[in-house]
């Protein structure tokens, strides 16, 4: 089994989510006027409030975005109306949050790697594979909605194998960008990892880095030098 994360591993994710937080902000303000976004700061530290009042808040993301939304909002009346700004919002988000760019030389190794292993996706965020025409490679796909967590934490690692007879953490090859949610989180179950390290980021980690690379071109014949 290979599993693979999703953003910034087959595609880079930042031009994604700035273009449909952008195109989703002009929508809002097209419709109530200018509202006060905030900073990054400001963000992580609304987070923590709403995770205060809903801890399911942490994994899903989701519903982080709604509220997020609703706060901003608030002063929007009636409720109804605000709940349906917050919606129509949030389905414009879902859809720009899709248009993504996949890595030249994903598209044809997934292809190629699909003929011999099982494939699987393993991510914290929300995108969801199977509106991907690359989504037919791919057994299954867990996110932290699905497993009530996030990587770096077990869940979505024993839910993976928990779906295959006779499958172990032995038999799995995990592939992904984060040194810790990705690497980490795979390295602390016996599973080995590889690292798709496309900035030249130096390993920051105190165990030993696992094999990297930074062309997808260059994938299969790393994977068919080392396992086969």
């Amino acid at each position: 089994m290979i599993t693979f994360d999703l953003d910034d591993t087959l595609w880079n994710n930042r031009p994604t989510i700035m273009n449909a937080e952008f195109e989703t902000r002009k929508w809002i303000e097209d419709k109530v006027g200018n509202v006060e976004w905030g900073d990054f700061e400001s963000f992580l530290e609304l987070r923590e409030v709403l995770i205060k009042e809903d801890e399911s808040i942490k994994w899903d993301i989701s519903k982080l975005r709604k509220e997020i939304f609703k706060k901003k909002l608030s002063h929007i009346e009636p409720e109804s109306l605000r709940n349906e700004i917050v919606d129509e919002a949030f389905t414009i988000f879902i859809n720009k949050r899709h248009e993504i760019n996949l890595y030249d030389g994903v598209e044809e190794s997934l292809k190629d790697l699909s003929k011999k292993y099982i494939l699987g996706v393993l991510t914290n965020g929300n995108a969801d594979i199977y509106r991907f025409e690359i989504g037919e490679y791919f057994k299954f796909a867990i996110s932290s909605f699905d497993a009530k967590d996030s990587k770096p934490n077990r869940a979505h690692f024993d839910m993976a194998i928990n779906k295959f007879k006779d499958i172990t953490f032995d038999n799995v090859l995990h592939i992904g960008d984060d040194q810790i949610n990705d690497i980490f989180g795979a390295y602390n179950l016996g599973i080995d990892t590889l690292w798709f390290n496309d900035n030249n980021e130096d390993w920051a980690q105190d165990f030993t880095k696992p094999d990297e690379f930074s062309n997808w071109h260059d994938l299969k014949n790393i994977i068919k030098n080392k396992y086969e």
